[in-house]
């Protein structure tokens, strides 16, 4: 099996084990809340480094915990401001979300988020992203683990935007 091939099937069971330790009660998640793991990917051939700053084309999944569905985003993600020497870098992100859920309908992820991260690779690599934003600044996206193959490192201030796909 190939490593590139393992990358993504590490990350989904990372996420699906911490999944799994959320509390039964949360996975009941009522109109104030949304709970779930939002997975995002890079998309091939769509980055752009500038050293100080870097953009990348990804897709994005959430399934939420008390099953209510899947929700589809497309979007951008990268270093605003900081260091990024990758070359050839592919990542895939996991993010456990806990949001006020305030707004009807579907899709309530999309928006504008920012924070920081850093990662670092060589063959295999990782990293971590703390990203807060969405509806009114209501949403966190807390680090589960970033997977990457490729080589090269990052550290700065990161954004994410999402919108329906």
């Amino acid at each position: 099996m190939k490593i590139r091939n393992i990358l993504p099937a590490l990350v989904m069971t990372l996420a699906s084990v911490l999944l799994a330790t959320i509390p039964a009660y949360a996975g009941n998640s009522s109109a104030g809340t949304k709970v779930g793991i939002l997975t995002c990917k890079t998309v091939p051939d769509s980055g752009v480094n500038l050293l100080i700053h870097s953009t990348v084309d990804i897709t994005c999944r959430f399934e939420s915990t008390d099953g209510s569905g899947v929700e589809h985003y497309v979007g951008e993600t990268g270093v605003g401001f900081g260091i990024d020497f990758s070359y050839d870098i592919k990542k895939q992100m996991a993010f456990t979300v806990f949001a006020a859920d305030t707004v009807n309908g579907s899709h309530k992820l999309a928006g504008k988020y920012g924070g920081v991260g850093a990662s670092v690779s060589a063959g295999l690599g990782g990293g971590v992203q703390l990203l807060i934003g969405g509806s009114n600044k209501s949403i966190s996206l807390q680090p589960v683990i970033e997977g990457s193959t490729g080589i090269g490192a990052s550290v700065g201030i990161t954004y994410l935007f999402l919108q329906a796909q």
